[in-house]
């Protein structure tokens, strides 16, 4: 049964223990061979948040991006369908994901981080799309230790269902499960690592003319189902233009079938919710609003550990392949072993 629905904004609305999620996409033009766009962007009056606009600068003046800025008591899931993000944060790691990969990072009691959008092709164009799913900590977790962890796209399942027509659903099970299969584990702290909270977080593509039924799970939970891109799409007996979303029950089968000519793409984002207020403020995500204040005054004081690097914006070579470097030195590389060490990686 459908609870609440409408259009989606950049940010979306969203029920707890979600805190936020945006949808970004730019067609970058193709980079000078260090990252850098081969044009200048000029800025408008209200930012950089244009959403007619082939693309966007964001907070980035050299490389597209998100330069250092801070986060505390909250996750962030960022899922990148197509281009390429440098991460950096305060504790020193760095690292490089890209077309597939997933990024799960825990704030806890706070850290920096910046978010780089190199642009590595420079005879064609540079295509980013991607979600970040801001997913709130409970009040036992909210000040634990940062945290972050890669979930590569060879990794992650990759699911194809076929309805009673023949016709497929393809679901890319980034958090929760779909027939028996599971992605890699989220970080140890966060809310979806407990099995009970039922978290999912599912990238579904349909077919024209496919169904794909949600099954049915606990009426605790909240459903949002956001119908990002195609044309059309029934929602149980509701239909939708894209740029919709529907939150819908949980304790019965949710039946989605694309009435378009193209494919259709959702985001499902279910879980428990944490039985505490969340309150969100700017970067923060606190259980008070005395919280929101001290976290306001410890990034003042303190910020949050500093940030051990000489600018804002740090990205790599273009040549650079896809790697997670560690606080503790340690060097990840998808489908390899950890290593300490590793040339490869700068």
């Amino acid at each position: 049964m459908i609870i609440e629905n409408g259009k989606l904004e950049f940010s979306f609305k969203t029920q707890n223990p979600f805190v936020a999620t945006m949808h970004h996409v730019d067609h970058y033009p193709a980079g000078d061979g260090n990252s850098k766009p081969t044009i200048t962007k000029d800025y408008s009056a209200d930012g950089d948040f244009d959403m007619k606009a082939d693309w966007r600068m964001y907070f980035g003046k050299d490389v597209p991006g998100f330069p250092a800025h801070p986060h505390r008591g909250f996750e962030t899931v960022t899922a990148v369908l197509q281009g390429t993000v440098d991460h950096t944060d305060g504790a020193g790691s760095t690292g490089r994901y890209a077309d597939g990969d997933v990024q799960w990072m825990t704030a806890g009691k706070g850290m920096q981080h910046a978010e780089m959008f190199p642009l590595r092709m420079t005879d064609q164009e540079n295509t980013l799309e991607l979600f970040q799913v801001w997913l709130s900590l409970d009040a036992e977790h909210r000040m634990v230790d940062p945290a972050y962890k890669m979930l590569w796209r060879e990794d992650i399942p990759v699911v194809s269902v076929t309805d009673h027509s023949g016709l497929r659903a393809k679901v890319t099970v980034i958090a929760g499960e779909v027939d028996g299969k599971t992605p890699p584990e989220p970080t140890k702290d966060s809310w979806a690592k407990d099995k009970n909270h039922h978290l999912s977080i599912h990238l579904i593509e349909l077919e024209p003319g496919a169904s794909y039924t949600i099954p049915a799970a606990y009426g605790t939970m909240n459903r949002s189902v956001y119908f990002y891109n195609g044309e059309a799409l029934f929602v149980e007996d509701k239909l939708f233009s894209h740029h919709s979303y529907a939150f819908v029950t949980a304790d019965n089968e949710t039946i989605l079938k694309n009435e378009g000519s193209t494919a259709a793409k959702v985001l499902l984002l279910e879980a428990e919710p944490i039985p505490e207020p969340i309150i969100a403020k700017g970067p923060f995500v606190m259980t008070t609003n005395d919280e929101i204040k001290q976290a306001y005054k410890d990034y003042e004081e303190t910020r949050f550990g500093g940030w051990p690097f000489s600018t804002s914006e740090i990205y790599h070579d273009v040549n650079q392949v896809r790697f997670a470097k560690y606080a503790d030195g340690s060097i990840e590389y998808p489908n390899r072993n950890i290593t300490k060490n590793d040339s490869k990686a700068t």
